[in-house]
């Protein structure tokens, strides 16, 4: 089972020097090793994340100026590693199915609507979107073969909890996530002290994008319905504690903080199919252990570029 990850990458644009040469506006901002990011680069980079996540709009333009910057270097290191295991130039049967469902997060009914969208600004074509796409599957696949060795699922524990529930289930939450590395820097008071104050400045979906380590800080820290019995024991006693629109306090885990914000709460009822609640309980599971390495892998590898 593979980490699904929805979420894009990019492709460096490149520009012919007779183009850098008849104008003034485009300069290099920042090179990885022997490639360049240019500022124009910077500029599709950020009107596309305002795609992804439209509060971005909110931000002042040199945060999200630097948040783009940040992703473009992210982005770019990742793909130096894939390199080294994948042919990029190899066609991807998964990528297509992935393109559908970015489309379908962006609530567009068509290419045409899509098409119309990047057309608005300077962006990426949809050639370079599937393109970020196909490295977010590369990438998954990388940290997938060399991290499943180390992924630990109890999966007795979770087929007994799931066997024991009515048939029945009567909460779940739409949630936003902050999550936070410790930072030997700051104690985790002053921590949580930095990220109120930027929630208070400029909202909890635009402090998950700009502060977040997880992945779905592209998308304003958006996790989507998650079931009551999906979550532990602690994060269930802390969701309790809140209503609709407020978030909780910094809970503590193994390898950091994480935050959540109820967007919407709701109780439900239906039928449960048992058997699909334990793959789909497995595959969160496995998916949140997957972005840990993740995340710990990019740390390692990044000592090993020059950036400038």
């Amino acid at each position: 089972m593979k980490k699904k990850i929805f979420i894009t990458f990019f492709l460096l644009s490149t520009f012919l020097f007779s183009a850098l040469a008849s104008t003034n506006s485009i300069f290099i901002e920042i090179s990885i090793d022997d490639e360049i990011i240019t500022n124009h680069d910077i500029k599709k980079e950020a009107n596309y994340l305002m795609i992804l996540n439209p509060n971005l709009k909110n931000l002042d333009d040199n945060r999200l100026y630097d948040f783009a910057k940040t992703s473009l270097i992210k982005e770019k290191i990742k793909i130096k590693e894939i390199e080294k295991f994948y042919d990029l130039n190899k066609k991807n049967p998964v990528v297509e199915a992935q393109f559908r469902i970015l489309l379908e997060q962006l609530k567009l009914n068509d290419l045409n609507q899509f098409d119309k969208l990047l057309s608005e600004n300077i962006n990426y074509s949809v050639d370079e979107i599937k393109n970020k796409i196909k490295l977010e599957i590369l990438w998954n696949d990388l940290i997938y073969s060399k991290f499943r060795g180390m992924v630990k699922i109890n999966k007795d524990e979770i087929s007994s909890k799931i066997n024991q529930m009515k048939n029945k289930i009567e909460v779940r939450y739409l949630l936003s996530e902050i999550s936070l590395k410790k930072n030997k820097d700051l104690q985790s008071t002053q921590l949580y002290d930095k990220i109120i104050k930027s929630i208070n400045e400029i909202g909890f979906n635009n402090t998950a994008t700009l502060y977040s380590i997880s992945e779905s800080n592209k998308f304003g820290g958006r996790l989507g319905w998650i079931n009551e019995n999906n979550l532990s024991k602690n994060i269930i006693k802390e969701l309790e504690l809140i209503s609709e629109g407020e978030f909780t306090k910094m809970i503590p885990l193994k390898d950091g903080y994480l935050i959540l914000k109820v967007e919407k709460k709701e109780t439900i009822e239906f039928e449960i199919d048992k058997d699909k609640e334990i793959e789909k309980i497995i595959n969160q599971k496995i998916n949140e252990q997957l972005n840990r390495f993740s995340i710990i892998y990019y740390d390692k590898i990044k000592i090993n570029y020059e950036i400038n």
